[in-house]
């Protein structure tokens, strides 16, 4: 288990939901964890499930695709498009394709900031097209698998700096 706490905070009424959390690796590598493609299948999404990436373009300008599978074989899809990626921000649409129907699209805000002792913070602004579609997806397990996440995050950065 981490010592570093995953902070998730959705006001009532409002269509944000904000992420932070400190990793002990410096921003060079948590950047890379979210744009090398070898390293984001191993950390992302909850434990248990296979990631399937299909299209994954870390670029401003790029797309990505990827699907959770679970040990019963459920799929959930998720895509979208990268705005800005840049060393310490990237912005980005997010849409989880499980939805009764589509158009329930994020942006995701996602700033890196170099702490000191070779630590670093991420914050994470995702903005939801009404209230209704935010408390939906922090309804929908969201938590556990950034917590998830997260911790599967930790233990690569502890492997990688070994």
């Amino acid at each position: 288990m981490s010592k570093n706490k995953t902070t998730i905070t959705a006001e009532p009424g409002k269509q944000e939901v904000f992420i932070t959390r400190e990793f002990d690796a410096p921003r060079e590598l948590v950047f890379r964890a979210h744009t090398d493609p070898n390293l984001y299948v191993q950390w992302l999404g909850p434990r248990g499930y296979e990631m399937i990436l299909e299209t994954f373009e870390p670029v401003s300008g790029g797309k990505y695709r990827y699907i959770h599978k679970d040990q019963d074989g459920n799929a959930y899809g998720f895509h979208g498009t990268f705005h800005t990626v840049t060393e310490d921000l990237m912005i980005q649409t997010f849409e989880f394709e499980g939805l009764p129907e589509p158009g329930h699209v994020a942006l995701d805000t996602m700033r890196l900031e170099t702490l000191p002792n070779n630590r670093t913070r991420i914050t994470i602004q995702s903005i939801f097209q009404s209230v209704e579609d935010r408390d939906g997806m922090v309804q929908s397990g969201m938590e556990t698998g950034v917590n998830e996440g997260y911790e599967r995050l930790d233990a690569l950065f502890e492997a990688l700096q070994q």
